[in-house]
C-alpha cells in the first residue's frame, strides 16, 4: 500500500508493506487525520479546541480526546518549568505541538489493529515505523537539499523540531519570546505521541533542553546548537551505511 494525502497542514505519506492489509486500513488512517484536523485544529472556528478557548465549553464537558491531549500538554508545561506551554499570553490555545504527534501515533496503532507489521507513516517529516529496519533521514537545519544524519530503526518514532519550515514558530514559554539557542532538535522514542512533544519542549527549552530530553525514558537525541555543534546521546541509532 502507498498512499499520500495533505492533511493538517502537511503532506502524510503511508507505505504498507504487507500484502493482505486491506485498503480499508489506508481510509481509516486519512480519515482519522482528518477528524483530528476538525475537532482539534485552532484555526478552524468550529473545532473543539476553539470553542474551548472562546469559552463556550466547559472542561467537565470535554471529549475524552482533548481531555487527554490537555493533560499532556499540562505534563509537558510543568516537565520543562513552563518553557512548553499552549496558553501563552496573548495567544489563543494551540496544542498542535503534542497533537500532531499524538494523532499520527493512534493512526499508527489502526494500522497495527488491521494487521500491518511492516509499516512507515510519515507525517511532514515526523515518523512512525514498525517491522525494520528503516533508515530515516534527518534535514540539515539549513540546507534543505543536504541531511545531517541518518538513523536506523526497527520499531518506534523520530521527530525534529526546528524553525526551517515556519520560521521562529516555537516560544519559550518561560520568556513569551522564540526559543534560541538551537537550530534543530531530533528525538527517538518508542511513540510519536512522547517523540514529538519532547522535540518541541526540547526545543522551547534551548541548550538545556538537550540534556532534559535524553533523560527522559526510552528517549534519544541529536541536536544541532546554534553555534552549529552537533551533540547526540549515547544510544541515538545512527545508520552505519
Amino acid at each position: 500500500m502507498r498512499r499520500v494525502e495533505h492533511v493538517m497542514g502537511f503532506p502524510v505519506s503511508l507505505r504498507v508493506d504487507d500484502e493482505d492489509v486491506p485498503a480499508e486500513a489506508g481510509d481509516a488512517v486519512f480519515a482519522w487525520l482528518r477528524e483530528v484536523d476538525e475537532r482539534f485544529s485552532p484555526f478552524k472556528a468550529g473545532s473543539e479546541v476553539s470553542r474551548l478557548d472562546r469559552g463556550e465549553l466547559s472542561p467537565d464537558g470535554l471529549s475524552a480526546d482533548l481531555t487527554e491531549v490537555l493533560h499532556l500538554c499540562e505534563e509537558y508545561r510543568i516537565a520543562t518549568g513552563g518553557a512548553f506551554d499552549v496558553r501563552l499570553p496573548g495567544r489563543g490555545l494551540d496544542p498542535c505541538a503534542v497533537v500532531k504527534g499524538w494523532s499520527v501515533q493512534r493512526a499508527a496503532e489502526l494500522l497495527t489493529a488491521a494487521g500491518a507489521r511492516r509499516f512507515c507513516l510519515n507525517a511532514g517529516g515526523d515518523v512512525v515505523v514498525s517491522g525494520g529496519p528503516w533508515r530515516v533521514g534527518v534535514r540539515h537545519p539549513e540546507h534543505a537539499d543536504k541531511l545531517c544524519t541518518v538513523l536506523a530503526l526497527t520499531d518506534g518514532a523520530v521527530a525534529t523540531s526546528a524553525c526551517y519550515e515556519r520560521g521562529d514558530h516555537i516560544i519559550d514559554g518561560r520568556t513569551g519570546r522564540p526559543a534560541t539557542g538551537l537550530l534543530g532538535v531530533t528525538v527517538v522514542a518508542p511513540t510519536l505521541t512522547e517523540a514529538d512533544s519532547v522535540a518541541t519542549a526540547a526545543f522551547a527549552m534551548g541548550p538545556e533542553g538537550i540534556d532534559w530530553a535524553a533523560a527522559r525514558e526510552g528517549c534519544e537525541v541529536y541536536a544541532v546548537d546554534a553555534g552549529r555543534r552537533v551533540l547526540r546521546s549515547r544510544g541515538f541509532p545512527v545508520s552505519g551505511t
